[in-house]
């Protein structure tokens, strides 16, 4: 077996739960199908750093599961007394974008029942811990959307809330604490609130050279791409220095391996902007941001890929019709909206 196919082959298997249940499962002809949309020199070294980046990134079912079962019996989360933690809490099911939510709730609910013989629905009483679940936070957007929506309309007047999510994102986490403590105080309620996370990758501007996504060490010597990162007045982009990382979280094979993604999926996105007559300032070719070239999430779940991860990876429909901009590209983690 050649290196390309074995390549293709073994992102196409990392990947085999992605949207299940209503996407064909992946193949390496798909797989392919995405990779020759680069240039022909780099196809076998994104398809390399794809696969070493999705083999700690990607986050099967499997995965999810065994997670928030773990915390079913979490020492410090429930006090030593899982039953009575868990038999009091109440259960949040509050996520206004998205099944995300609903999903992790029936797998937390699955984990109870095998674990405590406890039913889900039946959860919550005087004094009990109110808990948010979620995959990831990103933006931090939605949990914030989520959260003072509650606070405002639902929230007792002081109570205790744990977010309980897999991985979050610094500068996302940040926010939302910050909006969420204020929206509390202005409704005169005490939130005491928690995010609790296995894993927690840098994004903020201030530590761009250790941060855990992808952000370009240097703007390539592209037309395209000039002109775009040019246009941007409000935040100019600031580049990292290349190699000067202290993370510890090993997403990428090497710096090298790091630039070449960055290089080339920031090169795909300015091409897919162009796309569309107007796309909104927040479609960024890395992925939806407010700021910079774009997230540059690599976090995906077998749910979806988040609109913050870089266009190149879920822009496009192989359905949309013909000259829709999502007709242009094809996606390798075709990305469900919440419409």
């Amino acid at each position: 077996m050649s290196e390309r196919l074995e390549l293709l082959s073994s992102i196409a298997e990392i990947t085999a739960d992605y949207r299940k249940d209503d996407l064909p499962q992946p193949t390496a002809g798909h797989v392919d199908r995405w990779v020759n949309q680069f240039d022909a020199a780099v196809q076998v070294p994104i398809l390399r750093e794809t696969l070493h980046v999705l083999k700690q990134t990607y986050i099967s079912r499997e995965t999810v599961k065994s997670f928030f079962g773990g915390y079913v019996s979490h020492d410090k989360l429930t006090g030593g007394n899982p039953k009575d933690f868990w038999s009091k809490a109440h259960i949040l099911d509050i996520q206004q974008n998205g099944q995300s939510q609903s999903h992790i709730r029936e797998l937390l609910g699955e984990a109870l029942d095998e674990q405590l013989n406890l039913k889900i629905d039946t959860c919550g009483g005087p004094g009990g811990s109110f808990i948010y679940v979620d995959d990831v936070i990103f933006s931090g957007s939605r949990f914030t959307t989520d959260m003072t929506a509650w606070v405002k309309n639902t929230a007792p007047k002081d109570s205790n809330v744990h977010a309980l999510v897999m991985v979050t994102h610094q500068l996302g986490e940040w926010q939302s604490k910050k909006r969420i403590k204020a929206s509390a105080a202005a409704e005169g309620k005490a939130v005491n609130l928690e995010i609790w996370a296995a894993l927690r990758l840098e994004n903020r501007v201030a530590y761009r050279n250790s941060s855990d996504v992808l952000w370009p060490a240097e703007v390539p010597d592209d037309p395209s791409v000039l002109a775009y990162v040019a246009q941007e007045e409000r935040f100019p982009f600031q580049t990292r220095t290349a190699g000067a990382s202290t993370s510890t979280v090993d997403i990428f094979s090497s710096d090298e391996g790091r630039q070449l993604l960055e290089r080339e999926f920031l090169r795909a996105g300015v091409r897919i902007r162009g796309f569309s007559q107007n796309p909104s300032p927040i479609v960024r070719p890395l992925g939806f941001s407010s700021f910079g070239v774009g997230f540059g999430s690599t976090i995906v779940t077998y749910r979806n890929c988040p609109n913050n991860a870089p266009l190149a990876l879920w822009w496009g429909d192989p359905n949309a019709q013909r000259n829709h901009p999502f007709s242009k590209w094809y996606p390798l983690l075709q990305r469900r909206t919440y419409e």
